[in-house]
């Protein structure tokens, strides 16, 4: 297993086979070995720098009905709400204030905010903030959609695959949802020109190592600035609640894994990371991952927003997420860096 390892590290490429065996062969011993070596990857191209991005959760609105998601159209518990364009600057300007150079517009399908809307929205922050990056992450849209977007000022696109297998991924989402339009939008985003970012839950209901293997194949050919993933979580409100939730450790190494396939990649530690565990996130950077993404939505709807059960810092300021998880970092023998913290895989 070592040996494939090596292999991954020295030619950031493996076969499904490989793939499917290093997953199911994985140990405790082969994990350290793995996180040394992402590691070493890591600190070669970004040092022990962390970059930060200031989360905006604006709508809990959704069009869609996925099985696994907490804000999932048909959840008649959830509390919706919509910040309007001056809360949304409001989070810009504090973010702003406490360092943060990266944006991220994130929520459901949701119609209300349509090109017109979000552009004039993009466009404010770009106007005010120029020397920032603003990310969007919002789900399936045409091709002129993210066109029209692009053309305002976003710079990023978050859109996790969340499993390339065409069958599993049917068995997560209603219908109407299919895995190859989802794939098609991110070849869409990369062929306009945003920096894009995907990725996939670990452990969801019904996934095997298989499934795994062909998300790393799928993501080496896509060649993404960014990749999220975090493990599945249940929500009670979903018909996944009882299914048992992704493991740290699973998604520890797969994170590990996916540093060596692309060296340069921007990798999160996610807040799900932290949700499993009290120290997730900074075992996610050990693992090889080298961004974090606190919460600057305001702490009124902050435990509206929520795609699983038991989310961290929903009632935290956004100046508490930002010191909080400096100090965590520090702690680990990274820093948090006031920087736009582009990709270098361009």
């Amino acid at each position: 297993m070592k040996e494939l390892i090596d292999k991954l590290k020295e030619n950031q490429t493996l076969s499904k086979q490989e793939w499917v065996a290093l997953i199911e062969g994985r140990s405790p011993a082969l994990a350290d070995y793995l996180y040394d070596a992402a590691r070493s990857v890591r600190h070669r191209y970004y040092g022990h720098d962390v970059y930060v991005r200031g989360l905006i959760e604006f709508t809990n609105y959704c069009r869609n009905d996925c099985l696994y998601c907490g804000i999932r159209k048909s959840n008649s518990n959830v509390s919706r709400y919509r910040l309007t364009e001056e809360q949304i600057l409001s989070c810009c300007d504090t973010g702003y204030q406490l360092g943060f150079r990266t944006f991220v517009l994130q929520g459901g399908e949701d119609g209300c905010y349509d090109d017109s809307r979000l552009g004039s929205i993009i466009s404010d922050i770009k106007t005010r903030w120029p020397d920032c990056a603003l990310t969007l992450s919002i789900g399936e849209r045409s091709y002129d959609s993210y066109q029209y977007l692009y053309d305002a000022g976003a710079d990023r696109y978050l859109l996790r695959h969340e499993t390339f297998n065409a069958g599993h991924y049917a068995r997560l989402h209603p219908p109407l949802l299919k895995a190859e339009v989802r794939q098609e939008c991110l070849w869409n985003l990369k062929k306009i020109g945003y920096q894009v970012g995907t990725g996939f839950m670990v452990g969801s209901p019904y996934q095997t190592a298989e499934h795994l293997a062909e998300d790393m194949l799928f993501i080496k050919k896509l060649d993404p600035q960014m990749i999220g993933i975090g493990p599945f979580i249940s929500h009670h409100d979903t018909p996944f609640a009882g299914h048992p939730s992704g493991t740290l450790e699973l998604t520890l190494f797969m994170l590990g894994l996916l540093r060596l396939m692309i060296p340069k990649v921007l990798l999160p530690a996610t807040t799900a990371l932290g949700t499993i565990h009290p120290k997730g996130r900074e075992l996610g950077i050990l693992a090889g991952a080298n961004v974090v993404m606190p919460n600057l939505s305001p702490t009124t709807v902050r435990k509206d927003y929520a795609l699983y059960d038991n989310k961290i810092c929903t009632g935290d300021e956004a100046a508490e997420c930002r010191n909080c998880l400096e100090r965590r970092m520090e702690s680990i023998g990274y820093h948090v860096v006031t920087a736009r913290g582009d990709s270098l895989n361009i």
